[in-house]
């Protein structure tokens, strides 16, 4: 049986942050991964501000802005009955991008390799169980490995919360669709958040050639919303498309002595906000951090207690928005009103994108 200082289930965002940051701090990493690298994943692709910090201490921010990417000046906020509110997004190197998960997913997951993490992909995790000497032994089949400290970065469904009788019930209120298709022309460098009367529509371009599209909806409406989307971008009636269940978890603990949760194993945010990727790459780096003190001998009980803290940090002030989109899907009208009365209130809505870019 191999030993590890920690083993990392899934390789998203989170899980490989989490695992080149501890691989570059010597602990010996591992990194398990059920699907085969690269894959594309359901998201609407969006990269915020606030997650350039990350990526620069990782030193990928430039790799990540030579990926093929869409570049978006502006978030556009459309009512129902087409009323517009455009709010100026941030430029240079502090401005949003689109890029598809794939790609991005697969840059963090090479970094994590370079760093010196041991990587298996194609690798599903069966059974998780704490042995006599308070580690965890994790099982992949007929594969059994050893880590001091477990961390969970696999997502809203995530097995390793599901083993250790931690996932909260489901709420199937709202579902998610995701494709990508042809940039319409004249599209422009945005990122559109459309009110409908069946839901809600996000886009944005993650190339010079194809736009991400996402359709958020009550699933008894999500053939209505389907229907628009055909009809405004001209797709196939038998288009494919991604989705994606739940759409939001209750919150749970991200912290349990030597267990962490990172990501959307620990809270699910409305993929309305954009910041999905930022909460993984996130807290990601505040588990390593909390793990390479750990390992060098800082007191545990303190050290969690200081994660359990900056993680609670990194989501206060930004989950009213969460709320304003569940609210866009079981109330469309009344959050097609909020826009109009943006118009006439411009600051409402620059509060609320300052809100969902900044860093801290």
């Amino acid at each position: 049986m191999e030993l590890f200082d920690v083993a990392i289930v899934g390789a998203g965002p989170g899980g490989s942050t989490c695992a080149a940051f501890c691989a570059a701090a010597g602990l010996r990493t591992l990194l398990l991964e059920r699907e085969k690298f690269p894959r594309e994943k359901v998201c609407g692709d969006c990269l915020n501000p606030a997650c350039w910090p990350v990526l620069q201490r990782l030193e990928t921010s430039e790799r990540v802005r030579q990926l093929p990417h869409g570049i978006l000046d502006a978030v556009e906020f459309i009512a129902i009955g087409g009323e517009k509110v455009i709010v100026d997004l941030p430029t240079g190197d502090e401005s949003e991008i689109a890029v598809k998960r794939s790609l991005f997913d697969n840059l963090l997951f090479t970094r994590a390799r370079e760093l010196g993490a041991e990587i298996r992909d194609a690798t599903t995790v069966s059974a998780i169980e704490k042995n006599s000497s308070h580690n965890w032994t994790v099982a992949t089949g007929e594969t059994i490995f050893e880590a001091a400290s477990l961390v969970g970065a696999d997502g809203r469904n995530s097995t390793v919360a599901r083993l250790c009788n931690l996932l909260p019930r489901l709420e199937r209120e709202r579902i998610a669709l995701q494709t990508h298709i042809p940039l319409p022309a004249g599209f422009g460098n945005r990122v559109v958040l459309q009110f409908l009367r069946d839901g809600y529509s996000g886009q944005a371009p993650v190339d010079a050639c194809e736009l991400n599209l996402c359709l958020v909806s009550k699933p008894s409406r999500m053939p209505a919303l389907r229907s628009w989307a055909d009809e405004q971008f001209r797709l196939a009636r038998d288009h494919q498309w991604r989705t994606v269940t739940p759409l939001t978890r209750a919150a749970i603990p991200a912290v349990y002595e030597n267990l962490f949760l990172i990501g959307d194993a620990a809270r699910v945010v409305e993929p309305f906000t954009g910041e999905g990727i930022y909460y993984a790459l996130h807290s990601g780096e505040l588990a390593a951090n909390a793990i390479v003190k750990i390992i060098r001998g800082q007191d545990r009980q303190v050290t969690l207690r200081e994660f359990a803290r900056a993680h609670g940090a990194m989501y206060r002030g930004r989950l009213w928005i969460n709320r304003l989109a569940r609210a866009a899907v079981l109330s469309p009208r009344i959050a097609s009103l909020f826009v109009n009365a943006a118009r006439f209130q411009p600051p409402i809505w620059r509060l609320l994108t300052a809100k969902i870019v900044r860093s801290n």
